[in-house]
């Protein structure tokens, strides 16, 4: 492991600052069977608090190993925060671990084994003999109460570290956590002006740019000497700019993340579309709510996936007029009115084929707009001249005296067959705000430019 010493205002590595180390126990993290959500929320409460998180360390359902990942935690932070491994079967070895760590035995908290007891009762069981386990803690350490389930937590001490152990099952953890735990970590540290920090974080979405070009229009703002430090990354298509404001001062943390957040807004326009995990269809839903539009849907190559979208948002119905899924050419025609001599002239992957899409949605449906999608998802299909990822949406749309408009873009999206499929859907949901809004389609930038 490279240690890298950063002196800048914004690091993530201030000595001055409080530190955090945090484990996850369990086979089926290491083997990619459940995603580590844990550490993800730990380190977002930690760091509210001023405490940042050195690293997240994902161990397998081994004893020695777990043992040597406390023992190394220990000597490099003051705090280090282990969840998973407290249930009562042969694979969960966090207790036994620690125990080991500490060169102690295990012992029986009398007062958690009644509490066991309890919790199975309450439910019309009696206590498995093997949650017994379940009440033991190493010699010397504190036990923590799960009001939310049967395994309690541990407090321990261990080198220049408080240890504290919870279960894996997210809601206990949390519970745990906001109980338990943050009331101890964060004790008196407002008073202490060598530790007290606040660090805010927020999230700017956009999509329709690429990540270089998103970059370009922030500037001097990723500069990583700045605090509140900016960066981007990119996930299925959304580049999203991250803020992380780091101060003493809790009001002065905020202010200047709110600064940050309109300066970047500002540079970035149309293409941003939220804050933190609101996804582009949960921004959608409300605008046609609120400019009271009927959005239907006409969709070949993304198979009802825009669809879906949109009614995964509450209150979509309000808004959603349905759609089709016209996968064939002679459904195309039948269902949508486009006229078959198109698929001669242009192909079915063609900007006339889309636009004739859309407008067949709005006039079957009677929504006030609709797209049209048809494209080649892949792994096969593509020409030279229409490779795979090529896709052509249409917008229609009834304008003032009730004829249909529309227009068309062109996206060569690169990914396999799922990627090509969820970027496009994106696409045209973001055609959709676009029009809602007023805003020139061409705005769009990403993935055009191969023609």
């Amino acid at each position: 492991m490279v240690w890298r010493e950063d002196r800048s205002p914004a690091s993530l590595y201030n000595p001055a600052m409080r530190k955090a180390i945090i484990l996850s126990i369990g086979d089926e993290l290491v083997l990619g069977q459940t995603v580590d959500t844990n550490s993800a929320w730990l380190s977002a409460e930690l760091a509210a608090h001023g405490i940042v998180s050195l690293y997240h360390h994902t161990v397998a359902d081994d004893q020695a190993a777990i043992a040597d990942a406390i023992t190394l935690a220990s000597t490099r932070s003051e705090l280090v925060i282990i969840t998973g491994g407290l249930g009562p079967t042969d694979d969960d070895l966090t207790r036994q671990a620690l125990a080991d760590a500490m060169g102690v035995e295990l012992v029986l908290h009398e007062p958690s084994l009644k509490v066991i007891r309890a919790f199975f009762i309450s439910r019309g069981r009696n206590m498995p003999q093997r949650n017994r386990v379940q009440a033991m803690h190493p010699a010397g350490t504190i036990v923590i109460p799960n009001h939310c389930g049967a395994a309690p937590g541990i407090q321990a001490q261990l080198n220049d570290a408080t240890i504290y152990v919870t279960p894996g099952v997210p809601r206990e953890m949390h519970d745990m956590f906001r109980e338990a735990i943050l009331p101890h970590v964060t004790e008196g540290s407002a008073d202490d002006d060598a530790t007290a920090h606040t660090i805010l974080t927020r999230k700017v979405n956009t999509f329709g740019m690429g990540e270089s070009d998103v970059a370009d229009k922030l500037g001097d703002l990723t500069d990583r000497s700045r605090n509140p430090m900016v960066g981007t990354t990119v996930s299925e298509g959304i580049v999203s700019v991250r803020i992380r404001s780091e101060f003493t001062d809790s009001t002065e943390a905020q202010r200047e993340l709110d600064a940050t957040v309109q300066t970047i807004e500002e540079k970035l326009g149309s293409i941003v579309f939220s804050h933190d995990d609101a996804s582009l269809q949960e921004m959608l839903v409300p605008l046609l709510i609120e400019r009271k539009q009927m959005v239907a849907t006409a969709e070949s190559c993304t198979g009802g996936l825009i669809g879906k979208m949109i009614t995964d948002v509450s209150g979509s119905s309000a808004v959603y007029a349905g759609g089709w899924v016209t996968y064939t050419n002679e459904m195309k025609s039948s269902q949508l009115d486009v006229p078959a001599e198109l698929f001669e002239q242009v192909g079915a992957v063609s900007q006339e084929v889309a636009v004739a899409m859309a407008n067949g949605a709005v006039a079957q449906s009677g929504a006030s707009l609709a797209v049209g999608i048809t494209g080649i998802a892949g792994p096969d299909g593509g020409t030279v001249e229409k490779p795979v990822g090529t896709v052509w949406i249409g917008l229609a749309w009834k304008d003032g005296a009730g004829d249909i408009q529309s227009e068309a873009l062109r996206f060569h999206l690169p990914g396999d067959r799922a990627a090509v499929r969820d970027r496009a859907a994106k696409c045209a949901l973001q055609m959709v705000r676009f029009h809602l809004l007023g805003i020139d389609l061409n705005t769009i930038r990403w993935a055009r430019g191969k023609r």
